[in-house]
């Protein structure tokens, strides 16, 4: 039986990890985790990718130590994406919605960083144990200071304390704190929502927002005026950049094709 389950409504793919008892992550299951992004970022036909796991004590535990205790290696093949799938995949330029149900830890948590909106049960937390093995959390060190207070951050990376979900959404880390009976309904109303939204424009707001980190202010500007991003190029020769001015227009709904 597959370790990852997929449903798709429409534009929208829910991809689900069953791994129990944690939903760790071992060299194998990142793979197919990467190839299973990879294939939502190609298709045309899929605008929205909800992220969740299986069970409700675990959202993941992250990195799967059994495995790395029988030989897999922490610098090993994880895939086209890298750990998880997602925190290394380029061209990534569709919205991804985590759904965190349970304890997101180590690399698990990291798996909820690499999406664009996290929504979270009541009783989910946040941790990253690495600092107690002795051992680098990567991607949460380049990532978490961006997205909450530095001070905040370095709390967390430098201690391997718990965060809990109210604490996380106090801080801007998580969207929402919900019941864990009303949480996968919510995140499928918002992820319903951004498909019926401007799919191009979605894809130019997630490459600037990624590359404009590396740049200063003006340069980006200025690579957006000139047309150098490749999204924003796309964005601004389509039909629904023209089909957005229309129905402003014309006092309607606009009707997206992404084209």
């Amino acid at each position: 039986m597959s370790v990852i389950k997929l449903r798709s409504d429409g534009p929208v793919l829910e991809v689900t990890l069953d791994r129990p008892k944690a939903n760790a992550i071992d060299l194998a299951t990142s793979r197919m985790m990467g190839d299973t992004f990879k294939a939502f970022r190609d298709d045309p036909d899929l605008r929205v990718a909800i992220v969740k796991t299986a069970g409700d004590k675990f959202f993941s535990a992250g990195w799967d130590l059994k495995a790395a205790a029988s030989g897999d290696a922490v610098d090993g093949d994880y895939g086209v994406g890298g750990f998880g799938g997602l925190q290394e995949l380029i061209d990534m330029n569709k919205p991804v919605i985590a759904c965190v149900n349970g304890m997101a830890v180590g690399g698990g948590f990291e798996l909820a960083l690499s999406c664009d909106l996290i929504y979270a049960s009541e009783h989910s937390s946040f941790a990253l144990p690495e600092i107690r093995a002795g051992t680098l959390a990567d991607a949460a060190t380049i990532k978490l200071p961006k997205r909450i207070p530095y001070h905040v951050a370095m709390d967390l990376l430098l201690t391997g304390r718990w965060m809990d979900v109210h604490e996380a959404h106090r801080w801007g880390l998580v969207n929402e704190v919900l019941p864990a009976d009303r949480l996968e309904a919510r995140v499928w109303e918002v992820a319903r929502l951004l498909a019926s939204g401007p799919p191009l424009v979605f894809s130019a707001i997630k490459e600037v927002a990624r590359e404009a980190e590396s740049m200063g202010f003006q340069e980006a500007m200025n690579w957006i005026t000139k047309r150098k991003f490749r999204t924003v190029d796309t964005l601004y020769a389509s039909e629904d950049n023209m089909e957005g001015f229309k129905a402003f227009a014309e006092k309607r709904d606009p009707v997206w094709k992404g084209k």
